[in-house]
């Protein structure tokens, strides 16, 4: 059984993935570096605000970012938690051998693994979106200014009363 956690003490993520950042897949980039490193700061803050439970949707990109985070900080946060909310179990299956490396080392490294269904189907990535709100009291979101799922993410938040925190990329 999966443990509980109290969804006034977690947060989820949302945010690009590489082909929509300016840098694309070049981690090496100043602008790259300079978002992990915000990223880290914030969820550092969000932490030291009470928040112990982090959900990452596992995309490629900044969630992936944004899951290397909570793991880098877990020697000096005590408590922190990370939470995979995976779309379907196919979700890597197209990427290239080392984004598919790259994601089964952050699930293994997850607290808890939610897989929210079997197969793909159109809507499983904005099921996943709707789950990680709704299980979370706030939002840290890479957005830049463009549609899309982030920006879909981020309105369904506003509407569930969620609070946001938007990093710019």
């Amino acid at each position: 059984m999966a443990p509980h956690f109290s969804v006034n003490l977690s947060c989820c993520f949302t945010g690009p993935r590489p082909e929509k950042l300016p840098w694309s897949y070049n981690e090496h980039d100043s602008r790259c570096i300079s978002l992990k490193n915000r990223i880290s700061d914030t969820i550092e803050a969000v932490y030291n605000s009470g928040i112990r439970h982090f959900i990452c949707g596992m995309a490629k990109g900044c969630d992936m970012y944004f899951a290397e985070a909570v793991i880098a900080l877990r020697d000096d946060l005590p408590g922190i938690t990370l939470e995979a909310a995976i779309p379907c179990d196919t979700q890597s299956s197209a990427w290239s051998p080392n984004l598919k490396a790259r994601y089964n080392y952050i699930v293994h490294q997850c607290d808890t693994e939610t897989i929210l269904q079997h197969e793909y189907t159109s809507d499983c990535m904005l099921l996943r979106n709707m789950y990680m709100v709704n299980n979370s009291s706030l939002l840290i979101a890479v957005y830049g200014g463009t549609g899309g799922g982030t920006l879909h993410t981020i309105n369904y938040a506003i509407k569930q009363g969620i609070n946001v925190i938007q990093l710019k990329p």
